[in-house]
């Protein structure tokens, strides 16, 4: 399907202005699924974006929310991870609906529906909520490559910049590379954490312990912050418009049982990739409160010394070089989807045409700049505050992504007859408010705390 083609409204679905272009318009239903095949043999054809999204889950932004909290609360933040992890599930999903259904990723969605100001407005904090994801990644992936080959941090952040030729190489060579390369390391960092886990030792009572949901969460601001930023990391906005998007790669029938068809098996997909996700966020956690909180060391956030602090309270060198292998892997894996979501942004709310090597070009720089930057002049000081400060403005940002993506596929006139159920808008009203309401606390607490 050409740029230049105008998508009209269905019957069933009724937007303000049609679409002037696809979702990823050359990847676009670029990868058939089979019709007359078994059930498994269809839901292999649709594995592989929850993964791409599953890779924001597990960013190094997560990595020093989760070291935090683990050095500083043990075993407790848990709950937090599991409740993320629940949340976003739920928004994924939605995601998925949306995407599979309309045709539209969210961003075009949003232009649809939306007047130019408050598109506009959506964008840049979209951008915002990319650089600040960005500049977690950018930093996670330089601090590896230091920690493992003695290389400073600002040449690092500068070979990061490098992913958005990967991404052009891989995606000439189809969607289904870029998904390959996602998968392979995500299986390294899961890997990784599966020995230091084992190394580590944990106790399992505190474990499960850790999974209740305690008051303190709340009212404790300290635990309320990096439980904040823990949610940040895990439910990303950009996730959100990423998702929309990379499912609309599968060439599904486009009737109404081939959309719930492809609805089911891109559900189970995303759902299987998020529970990966979920061991990754929780193990990282774990191992910080199983060496560091354990040793009555509560202030280890910092990843560079978190790897230097590893083998002795592990009395291995392994774990602090999986550690640091693991590190790399995310933060490779999270700047290349990273630059994949900033492409479908700019398109979906911008509508720029743009050859597809200079729109991922300027997406990727408007994120890395930032990073460069802020890298140049605080180094590897402030690198915990500002890995952990980037993850609660993604926080705050979110339900500027959450509240439209609620309201849509909410909506009778838009979905038709894949409209949420009651009980699923209920639910999703709940978590969006329940994000909203965290972070106005958050934000009182801090102004006037």
């Amino acid at each position: 399907m050409k740029d230049t083609e105008i998508i009209h409204p269905s019957k069933s679905n009724t937007w303000e202005k049609p679409k002037e272009r696809t979702s990823l318009s050359d990847v676009n239903q670029s990868m058939k699924v089979p019709v007359n095949a078994s059930t498994f043999r269809k839901f292999l054809a649709f594995v592989g974006p929850g993964y791409l999204v599953a890779v924001g889950y597990m960013d190094p932004g997560n990595w020093a929310t989760d070291i935090a909290g683990g050095s500083r609360f043990g075993y407790s933040l848990l709950a937090v991870i599991l409740l993320s992890n629940l949340m976003a599930v739920l928004l994924q999903s939605l995601c998925s609906k949306l995407g599979i259904v309309t045709g539209h990723d969210l961003a075009q969605a949003c232009r649809s529906h939306y007047s130019k100001p408050v598109s506009i407005g959506l964008w840049v904090l979209c951008e915002l909520a990319i650089a600040a994801c960005d500049l977690a990644e950018v930093i996670g992936s330089a601090i590896a490559l230091k920690l493992l080959f003695g290389i400073p941090i600002l040449y690092g952040v500068l070979i990061t910049a490098l992913d958005v030729l990967l991404v052009l190489l891989l995606q000439h060579k189809g969607f289904r590379a870029i998904e390959t390369l996602v998968i392979v390391l995500i299986v390294t960092i899961g890997l990784c954490f599966g020995i230091d886990l084992w190394l580590s030792k944990p106790d399992a009572a505190s474990i499960l312990t850790g999974f209740i949901p305690t008051a303190d969460l709340v009212t404790d601001h300290q635990k309320l912050y990096i439980a904040i930023g823990i949610l940040g990391a895990t439910v990303m906005p950009h996730n959100l418009y990423l998702h929309s998007s990379i499912v609309q790669t599968r060439q599904y029938e486009n009737t109404d049982k081939g959309k719930r068809e492809a609805i089911k098996f891109s559900v189970w997909d995303s759902t299987i990739a998020l529970t990966l996700a979920l061991f990754i966020n929780a193990a990282i956690l774990i191992v910080s409160a199983a060496t560091f909180h354990k040793a009555g060391m509560t202030t280890v956030a910092d990843i560079s010394d978190a790897y230097h602090l590893l083998t002795p309270l592990l009395g291995t060198t392994l774990g602090s070089i999986l550690f640091a292998v693991a590190l790399l892997a995310s933060g490779q894996n999270s700047t290349l989807t990273g630059t994949l979501a900033g492409q479908i942004v700019m398109e979906g709310f911008l509508n720029l045409r743009l050859p597809s090597w200079l729109r991922r070009l300027i997406t990727r720089m408007i994120a890395i700049i930032p990073a460069v930057i802020v890298t140049a002049i605080y180094g590897e000081s402030g690198t915990e505050d500002l890995l952990i400060l980037s993850q609660v403005i993604l926080s705050l940002q979110l339900p500027f992504a959450v509240v439209p993506l609620v309201k849509f596929t909410s909506d009778k006139k838009l979905m038709g007859k894949f409209v949420n159920p009651v009980w699923v808008k209920i639910l999703a009203w709940v978590v969006a408010a329940f994000i909203i309401v965290l972070n106005v606390y958050l934000l009182v607490q801090t102004i006037f705390g």
